[in-house]
């Protein structure tokens, strides 16, 4: 009898502990995120740096977003025309992969690849940068590590990712309109039904949510890497942790924001 209330208070205890260190991550998180934000206003602009940066998220991963638009958009297409197949429907073929690459799959998916290529390598840079005390040299000579390291990877997740999401979204729907008309569907009927059933809102709202999934990716990696301990290996934990809880969130998020969007 008394192990019960022994293992039931251990339990407790643990749950209290795993709460105050998440909120206490977060407290850290949401100010961090703050100061980088307001350090993109305030001169001087490290303009070389923010440009350095979009060409590591937009122009380096341009060929995995269109190859993951692709034959996200192709796969799709063949489990659309199979299900619409059985009610002879295959008319919406078309604004049934439009409106899911725009509002969903190329969002998604987008941030998802970035996420793994370069929300990774900021957290394993920055941590490096970490365990090496360059960040604390970098604060000894009086330069403001935020603003250096961190502004900028938000800014460029802000820009890029909507942008590859555009290109996500046009690579899918062209992929889609091949196998379609390779099924069989008629290719003017394709297009046609596109323009009568897709509203510019339904991609303006899908590039929104990449751009909030583009500051979750960027500042998320840079908070784990940024707060890195136990060297080398330290760099490798908060690199894994920066991926995984940056997926989360993006779903998370996604969620979130379907619900009030459409």
């Amino acid at each position: 009898m008394p192990s019960e209330p022994s293992g039931l208070l251990a339990l407790i205890a643990k749950i209290g502990a795993a709460t105050l260190e998440t909120l206490y991550h977060l407290g850290n998180y949401s100010i961090l995120v703050f100061k980088a934000i307001l350090g993109a206003f305030v001169p001087p602009w490290r303009l070389r740096g923010v440009f350095r940066q979009m060409e590591v998220v937009g122009a380096d991963s341009i060929f995995v977003v269109i190859l993951t638009g692709f034959f996200t958009g192709a796969v799709f297409t063949l489990q659309v025309i199979y299900g619409f197949r059985m009610f002879s429907a295959e008319s919406l073929v078309g604004p049934t992969v439009a409106l899911g690459m725009c509002r969903e799959l190329g969002p998604v998916l987008t941030a998802l690849m970035v996420t793994g290529r370069v929300g990774s390598s900021m957290a394993a840079e920055l941590g490096a940068m970490r365990v090496t005390e360059q960040i604390d040299a970098l604060t000894v000579m009086a330069a403001d590590p935020v603003k250096y390291l961190i502004s900028p990877r938000i800014i460029a997740g802000l820009i890029m990712l909507p942008l590859l999401t555009a290109v996500s979204d046009f690579t899918g729907i062209l992929g889609g309109y091949i196998i379609a008309v390779a099924k069989g569907v008629d290719p003017g009927q394709f297009i046609a039904r596109i323009q009568d059933n897709v509203v510019l809102s339904d991609i303006f709202n899908g590039l929104i949510k990449s751009g909030a999934f583009g500051v979750i990716l960027s500042s998320v990696g840079c908070y784990m890497g940024f707060y890195t301990k136990g060297g080398a290996e330290g760099v490798g934990r908060s690199t894994t942790k920066a991926v995984v809880i940056s997926y989360v969130s993006i779903l998370v998020s996604d969620f979130i924001m379907t619900a009030i969007m459409f």
